[in-house]
């Protein structure tokens, strides 16, 4: 018979606690439905024990600091937030945190203008970039098994995407950390799965919105309503 207490599968974002006083914020405060913070005991051990690691440590320490860096006048009180960084600083001023000085800038086609500014503003911050396109290597679609109905421009050759070898060439560089700038969803993922160093996003891929994808989250219940319609994918 198992005696460990049965528990649910974490649901965070089903939570409808004020923040203030949410268990994983204040002690002794309110849990939610399947709250992980009271009812994941021994998932939080076993997650907290690979902190001994001092890389690890190490750099989820710095991960903080740089969190906290990134709102002026901590000081006050009553304190009221007051962010001051953009995403792009806080990537250039973690990497200088961490004492690393190669990163890897891993970008799509229709951000090109974006990633040479991207490298141009890490370089001036110290840092060396190896580049690379979603596009290199120019290795067919139909490597995929794709046929020609399968690609954007049909009619002709079409390079795939291919994350696998941007991830590899930032391995064989030694980048230290790598940066994506706009790569598709499956394509990130594949990117992170295969990328030997830690990586992080300055930009997602949203085609519609100017690659600001929370807009139609914001807007969910007025204009992007029909997103909650359960259409199939094409």
């Amino acid at each position: 018979m198992d005696n460990h207490k049965k528990t649910s599968q974490p649901a965070c974002a089903s939570c409808h606690v004020a923040t203030a006083k949410r268990a994983c914020v204040t002690p002794g405060g309110v849990g939610g439905p399947a709250c992980p913070t009271q009812e994941q005991a021994e998932a939080l051990q076993a997650a907290n024990a690979k902190y001994d690691d001092p890389k690890l440590k190490e750099f989820a320490r710095q991960a903080s600091l740089q969190e906290a860096s990134c709102y002026a006048n901590r000081h006050q009180r009553p304190y009221v937030l007051q962010p001051s960084k953009t995403r792009i600083q806080e990537i250039w001023e973690f990497a200088q945190r961490m004492g690393y000085r190669k990163v890897g800038l891993a970008f799509c086609l229709g951000l090109v203008k974006e990633a040479a500014k991207v490298e141009e503003i890490f370089q001036e911050h110290g840092l060396e970039v190896v580049s690379a396109l979603c596009k290199a290597g120019a290795t067919p679609k139909e490597m995929l098994g794709l046929g020609d109905e399968d690609k954007i421009r049909q009619g002709g050759f079409e390079s795939v995407c291919n994350p696998v070898f941007q991830a590899e060439l930032m391995n064989r560089a030694g980048t230290e950390l790598n940066v994506l700038l706009g790569l598709c969803v499956g394509h990130d993922s594949l990117f992170f799965a295969h990328a030997k160093a830690p990586t992080t996003v300055l930009a997602v891929k949203d085609r519609v919105t100017g690659h600001n994808p929370l807009a139609a989250v914001y807007l969910a219940d007025v204009y992007y309503a029909k997103l909650k319609q359960g259409e199939e994918p094409e």
